[in-house]
């Protein structure tokens, strides 16, 4: 037993001798999933909140490092960030959590995450204490399963949302119809944003991810943008570390056209909405330009094949592509048990570059 499990059995006492007095009120979502699900997340969070009582406020509670894209939920959502990684370490940061998150006296916690954490998210739940709360059936998960099974009785109701291997914005979609009773169809990954002045560029390059692993060879973004038409102004887009951690991807600023950009996310919509092509690993940005209506070519590897890329047909605008090297293992989660070659998932170093060559041809 860990530290903060002995914590939250005695904030769990606390509470029950607690009195928070007046009726339980409003309604909390919790969307534990980084910057990429947040931005599919915010496609259905109108239909979760449809779910609150006339007039009753809905906050969606977010990890700190998907903030970025808290811009695309509804206005009048109320936003409460936790960070996961101090709500492990920190003691007295999870006692705030925890305390704040009692005090608010949410009369409906919905979590809506099929992959949740007993430790993390499930706790969230404990320490809200609602008067009611909702999830959908945990996916199977060895490390904690025992701990996911005991986490049962905090849910008043669980949905049983599919196979453990499904679109996401296709999952969450079947939990909307559950919990509405209306059954919709999955909305396209589209959202409707205004116009927006900004800086603007030819093409926006995402070369990064979090996960090295992922990432394609300089060689290969090379021979894309020699391939352009000659005068196309190219931005390598990253967070402003981004560069100094990849010191490679730095020769292709030398290339004529070739700048990077560390702007955001919200002050990069200008420049997604005016891009005649984006290009991108299977991050945020991918998300977030097609989204916003950027003809995409997204370069995947296999590891969420099956969940967020490809999309699911019924979900998938006609402005994004996928290319990804198909395998036994996809589906991994990232969880791969084959020798990196290069430094590569052995699923992105079969990305070749003459096949994104010739779709980037077929669309500009």
């Amino acid at each position: 037993m860990k530290l903060f499990h002995i914590l939250d059995k005695l904030l769990e006492l606390k509470r029950h001798f607690s009195n928070r007095g007046g009726p339980a009120n409003g309604v909390l979502l919790i969307s534990a999933g980084g910057l990429g699900d947040t931005v599919l997340f915010s496609l259905l969070a109108g239909r979760f909140k449809s779910i609150a009582h006339e007039g009753e406020p809905v906050t969606v509670l977010l990890r700190n490092d998907a903030r970025k894209m808290a811009f695309l939920l509804p206005g009048d959502m109320g936003l409460e960030i936790v960070d996961f990684g101090q709500l492990r370490k920190s003691l007295s940061y999870r006692r705030k959590v925890a305390d704040r998150l009692f005090k608010a006296h949410y009369r409906l916690v919905i979590s809506t995450d099929q992959l949740r954490h007993p430790d993390l998210d499930e706790a969230l739940v404990k320490m809200a204490s609602p008067e009611q709360a909702i999830a959908m059936e945990p996916r199977t998960w060895p490390k904690y399963d025992a701990a996911l099974k005991a986490n049962r009785g905090l849910y008043s109701r669980l949905f049983d949302s599919g196979p453990d291997r499904l679109d996401k914005v296709v999952r969450w979609s079947r939990f909307c119809d559950w919990l509405t009773g209306t059954e919709i169809t999955p909305p396209k990954v589209q959202i409707d944003m205004e116009g927006r002045s900004g800086e603007r560029f030819d093409v926006l390059i995402q070369p990064f991810s979090a996960v090295a692993g992922k990432q394609s060879p300089v060689a290969l973004y090379r021979h894309i943008i020699e391939s352009l038409p000659q005068g196309t102004s190219v931005a390598l887009t990253g967070a402003p570390g981004d560069m100094d951690a990849n010191p490679d991807y730095q020769r292709l600023l030398s290339l004529p056209g070739v700048s990077f950009n560390s702007n955001g996310f919200e002050e990069l919509v200008p420049a997604l909405q005016a891009a005649r092509l984006v290009i991108s690993v299977d991050t945020a940005l991918m998300h977030l330009a097609v989204a916003l209506g950027a003809p995409t070519i997204c370069l995947a590897s296999a590891a969420y094949v099956g969940e967020i890329v490809p999309y699911a047909p019924e979900i998938k605008p006609e402005n994004v592509h996928f290319i990804y090297q198909p395998m036994d293992c996809e589906g991994c989660l990232g969880n791969c048990h084959l020798a990196p070659i290069d430094g590569m998932y052995p699923c992105v170093a079969g990305i070749e570059a003459e096949r994104v060559v010739a779709l980037i041809k077929e669309i500009l």
